[in-house]
Formats: structure tokens, sequence, C-alpha cells
């Protein structure tokens, strides 16, 4: 009877440690602004993944625009999902273009957090 208590025990032990992993997702927040330090609307940007870092990472594109306020959010939920179970790390290319301005950037973004990069345009 011992026996089944400290089974029933360890088992549940396992359930509730096993429930507790993060699930907040992965997302990468790009803020534009201009040399002015304006925060730009409508700006392209383009993510993409590194294959030249060390460890390398996979291959990734995303493009989105800038809302409103001057920022854009990009789910990196979708390149984590792909790359497999041992990759929580990726290093990514940031393009920024607006009008016929162009800015460049680079970010590091881990598996379950966000990560926050601010792009400058030129003048």
């Amino acid at each position: 009877m011992k026996k089944l208590a400290v089974i029933c025990l360890l088992l549940s032990a396992v359930v509730v440690i096993g429930s507790c992993k993060s699930k907040d997702p992965a997302i990468l927040k790009v803020f534009v602004r201009s040399s002015s330090n304006q925060l730009m609307s409508g700006a392209k940007v383009v993510v993409i993944g590194d294959q030249q870092s060390n460890p390398p990472t996979g291959a990734f594109v995303d493009t989105s625009y800038t809302n409103s306020s001057g920022f854009t959010t990009v789910d990196m939920d979708q390149y984590f999902n792909t790359s497999g179970p041992d990759n929580t790390t990726g290093y990514f290319d940031i393009v920024v273009k607006h009008n016929n301005k162009t800015a460049t950037g680079y970010t590091r973004c881990r598996i379950h957090t966000t990560a926050v990069e601010t792009i400058y345009l030129p003048n």
C-alpha cells in the first residue's frame, strides 16, 4: 500500500513539474526612428537569419511594416518551431527601408522571450 502511495506521489510530481515550462512566445519588436529620433510609421522591416553566425542560424526571412506607433512585431516562434528543440537562440540581420533611406541592425532572439531593437534611419 505504501508503494502505491509513493508511486502516485511521484507521478503527480512529474506531472506538476512538466507543466511548469514557459510557454511565452518568442517575439522580435523593432522600433524605427528617424535621425531626429521620431518614430516612423510605414517603414518596411525585413528580418533575415544570419547563417554565418556561431552557432549558425537557420534560413529565415520575414517582412513586415511598422504601425502608426513606429514599431512592428515579428513572431519568432515560426523560426524556433522549425529549427528544432535544441536550437534556443538565433541571430538575425534587420534591414529597414523607408522612402529612399535604408538602415541595418543586428539582433539575437531567444526562445520564449521578447527581443527589442531600435533602428535609426540616416539623414
